[in-house]
């Protein structure tokens, strides 16, 4: 059983309510939803807010589009995680962030495929800003590892970004990096701030019409089509 859990929440500081703020006139958080639905290795996917009453309506979106949630402490990420993974039990987890709605379903499915071929404990496409681009991350880690990492954690970065007690700790996890043709960690598709929001708006607005499943290669056909997108908010978007 392979269990996605897409990290989601409304209070982020640098572009708040982001991930309800509309693409092709729904939610982002529903666009991203229907874009990691098209994996086909994922058996289940939950959406894990916070229990804050400002999630509220976070979580109202989701059920009422019927996506599954599950909510937990806001500041300890990871204690939410394996809450999520208690409510809807799995062998493995992918872990998956909201601010990436132009997230590649086939990239997802390669990262698992990886991850359950080399009998990893853990297994991203991105470390250290080199891999894919930023906004096309996927982790997968066995629920083992996962509690495991919950278990052991003494720090508060480790409470707040999940996997940090694993990919700092390659001795005591084993490893396995999904590698891109040619690194394309310097390109920008995240969702932090307004120009990457214009940004995946114009992609959104241009494709989605078009072909609702457009992949990470109609991305980059589209972007070289507009010259102005290309450095767009000063940082490459291809």
């Amino acid at each position: 059983m392979i269990l996605a859990i897409l990290q989601a929440r409304l209070s982020s500081s640098r572009l708040p309510g982001k991930v309800l703020m509309p693409l092709a006139g729904a939610p982002m958080i529903l666009r991203q939803v229907e874009r990691v639905r098209r994996a086909a290795r994922i058996d289940r996917l939950v959406v894990a807010t916070s229990d804050r009453a400002d999630d509220d309506r976070l979580a109202d979106a989701l059920s009422g589009a019927g996506v599954e949630v599950y909510r937990g402490s806001l500041e300890d990420v990871l204690a939410r995680f394996v809450g999520a993974l208690d409510a809807f039990p799995a062998d493995h987890v992918v872990r998956l962030t909201g601010d990436c709605p132009l997230i590649d379903p086939q990239l997802i499915d390669a990262t698992i495929d990886l991850h359950l071929r080399t009998g990893a404990d853990y297994s991203p496409n991105r470390v250290a800003d080199k891999g894919f681009p930023k906004g096309q991350d996927v982790e997968v880690i066995t629920a083992a590892a996962l509690r495991r990492a919950a278990a052991t954690a003494s720090t508060s970065e480790e409470r707040e970004h999940v996997t940090w007690g694993v990919w700092n700790h390659p001795e005591l996890y084993r490893i396995e990096r999904l590698e891109p043709p040619l690194d394309q960690g310097h390109i920008r598709w995240t969702v932090d701030r307004s120009d990457d929001y214009e940004f995946v708006s114009a992609v959104y607005d241009a494709l989605y019409p078009v072909d609702p499943a457009f992949t990470s290669d109609d991305i980059r056909a589209f972007v070289r089509s507009r010259p102005d997108l290309a450095n767009y908010g000063g940082d490459r978007r291809i």
